[in-house]
């Protein structure tokens, strides 16, 4: 039988501000990408959020990102490398603390926003992050763009790696995440997403936003958990899945 992680990014809600549903989303998902509170989340909700997915039996990633509050670490930095190498090792130390106290524990780290972007195709940064991973646990996967260079970097450096996709993105002719400054860039309609999901595990393409087909290996699949209608795009995704006989399930119980 086919299989496929489905992950989305959770605890992201800080103090009176509220991101998306994480209660809804961990009965669909696989995975939580969970905010380690650079970019969002607050210790109590990042606890709540850890403490549902143990529940629900979902894997528990790091979801690291530049220092990046107020522009939801959307906003690409120049971060020096000891800096870089010292805020993930940080932010995945923290949600490992939490995790422990929760009786569960971190499987893999996937960098959040301008972050994974930047380092899909950033070797110094890429190399940062990878060395901060190695540093405070080498046994943790990273996740990142498919077809990017980090995950070939991270492979020779020693880690483990899953390449993900993104449901609810467009993607540039060479495979690129479509800039959310671009009209297009953000998919909103379940059933083509959940279509385009299905074709990219049976076949390991994607239409690209000009409409030439792009080839994507992933073992991964995103839907953002701050994008509207979230929930219902993960619910009928998974629906189509398990219709199809495709089994969701982690990529660290695969």
């Amino acid at each position: 039988m086919a299989s496929i992680d489905l992950n989305s990014d959770l605890g992201e809600s800080y103090g009176a501000w509220s991101m998306g549903d994480d209660t809804a989303m961990l009965a669909v998902a696989s995975s939580a990408n969970i905010a380690c509170g650079f970019h969002a989340g607050d210790p109590v909700g990042i606890l709540r959020t850890v403490r549902s997915a143990i529940e629900q039996g979902v894997s528990i990633g790091a979801h690291v990102s530049y220092p990046d509050r107020v522009g939801f670490g959307r906003r690409d930095m120049d971060v020096a490398s000891a800096e870089l190498v010292a805020d993930v090792i940080y932010q995945i130390g923290a949600l490992k603390g939490i995790a422990a106290a929760a009786g569960g524990h971190v499987g893999y780290v996937k960098p959040h926003g301008a972050l994974y972007n930047r380092i899909a195709h950033d070797p110094r940064q890429g190399k940062d992050v990878v060395d901060a991973i190695k540093a405070i646990d080498p046994s943790l996967v990273l996740m990142g763009l498919a077809n990017a260079p980090i995950l070939d970097l991270a492979r020779k450096a020693g880690l483990a790696v899953v390449a993900e996709a993104f449901a609810d993105r467009a993607y540039t002719p060479d495979g690129q995440l479509v800039s959310r400054r671009e009209p297009g860039a953000v998919l909103h309609d379940p059933e083509v997403i959940a279509d385009r999901m299905l074709q990219l595990v049976r076949e390991g393409t994607l239409q690209a936003i000009d409409g030439s087909t792009i080839r994507l290996e992933a073992q991964s699949i995103c839907v953002h958990g701050d994008s509207p209608g979230a929930v219902a795009i993960a619910q009928q995704i998974r629906r189509r899945f398990e219709a199809e006989g495709i089994l969701v399930q982690s990529f660290l119980s695969a």
